[in-house]
């Protein structure tokens, strides 16, 4: 695991670079047409979807999502009343998906970087694969991946 002094350094390396890509996770009642009525929600007020993950169970969904303005769903979930919270995520492109994903995941287990949870994006800025990762160390995480050659994306990279 990465030291306090390692993850403080880490954050201040960080912070010029701009804003870490935002994550909303939305609570979903099990049923037909949630998800449609969720993105069409969205789609409605000018706020793209660019990357969806879905967890489904009996009694809930639970939907991860990447979007162009996060503040804009944000308040939008606060006006509708839709149960939601939002989280930091790191990104990265991968530049040869053949060897970056596996590049990209030793990297992470030399750093000794947990991974609670990862799925790709719906869009490529860059043309190439792209990768949102949920770290349990993101800063440090940002870091090595960095250090390791991988460009590590901020929400002004994906936003409007």
């Amino acid at each position: 695991m990465p030291t306090n002094a390692q993850r403080k350094a880490s954050s201040k390396s960080n912070a010029a670079k701009g804003c870490p890509v935002r994550q909303l996770t939305v609570f979903l009642q099990n049923r037909v047409g949630a998800l449609m009525s969720l993105v069409k929600l969205l789609a409605d007020h000018h706020v793209a979807v660019l990357g969806l993950s879905l967890q489904d169970n009996t009694e809930l969904a639970i939907v991860r999502l990447i979007v162009s303005a996060p503040d804009d769903a944000h308040l939008l979930f606060i006006e509708k009343g839709i149960a939601h919270s939002i989280i930091p995520v790191t990104v990265i492109e991968l530049q040869e998906t053949e060897t970056s994903l596996p590049q990209a995941l030793s990297t992470l287990l030399g750093a000794e970087i947990n991974i609670a949870f990862s799925y790709p994006l719906l869009i490529r800025p860059g043309q190439n694969a792209v990768l949102v990762l949920h770290l349990d160390a993101a800063d440090f995480g940002e870091e090595v991946l960095t250090k390791s050659g991988f460009k590590v994306l901020r929400q002004e990279d994906l936003s409007r």
